[in-house]
């Protein structure tokens, strides 16, 4: 089946859950490349809501991650978020860099193109496509509260180990046709 067949189009206001739903409980998917070359990692936390007037998602990366290397390259990337029998794919994608391993072909999951050339996956609820318009590092003075702080702090010890924010403007949503 092709990816019109699988999914349709919907607005913002038809995502099916809540923003905390999404962010906090069901850990996207998030991919980057083209069909011939392409990553995806699990992501374990970030938002969505707006800047600068547009409708974005953020999310936070760790600076040697692959994926991230992708998302620069290529300024799109998707998020996937998938029902829970796909749990244990979705952390397969988190545990270990694509960069090195052949990972995207041991997932047990169906790589699908969308209309406008980003990549996904067929076993998907839903796809927000994105377009990057920031990408920041955190200033462990800018953040007051002491679990922030300590976070950062922890976070930072090690220079691979720097976050990444990632904010993308949300160009277009899908959501799983019933089969």
């Amino acid at each position: 089946m092709n990816f019109d067949q699988l999914f349709k189009q919907i607005s913002l206001e038809e995502i099916p859950d809540d923003v905390f739903t999404l962010a906090g409980k069901v850990f996207p998917v998030i991919t980057a490349g083209k069909e011939e070359h392409y990553n995806s990692m699990t992501g374990s936390g970030g938002g969505m809501g707006l800047l600068f007037k547009k409708p974005v998602t953020w999310c936070v990366l760790r600076t040697d991650r692959y994926t991230l290397e992708l998302i620069l390259k290529e300024q799109t990337y998707t998020m996937s978020y998938f029902p829970d029998e796909y749990k244990k794919q979705v952390l397969f994608l988190g545990s270990k860099s694509g960069r090195d391993s052949e990972k995207m072909k041991e997932v047990e999951l169906t790589s699908v193109q969308t209309p406008f050339g980003n990549m996904s996956f067929k076993e998907a609820g839903l796809i927000i496509e994105c377009k990057l318009t920031q990408i920041t590092a955190a200033n462990p003075d800018d953040f007051y509260s002491q679990e922030a702080k300590d976070y950062l702090n922890e976070a930072y010890k090690d220079a691979n180990d720097y976050r990444k924010y990632v904010f993308g403007e949300i160009t277009r949503v899908w959501v799983k046709k019933n089969e």
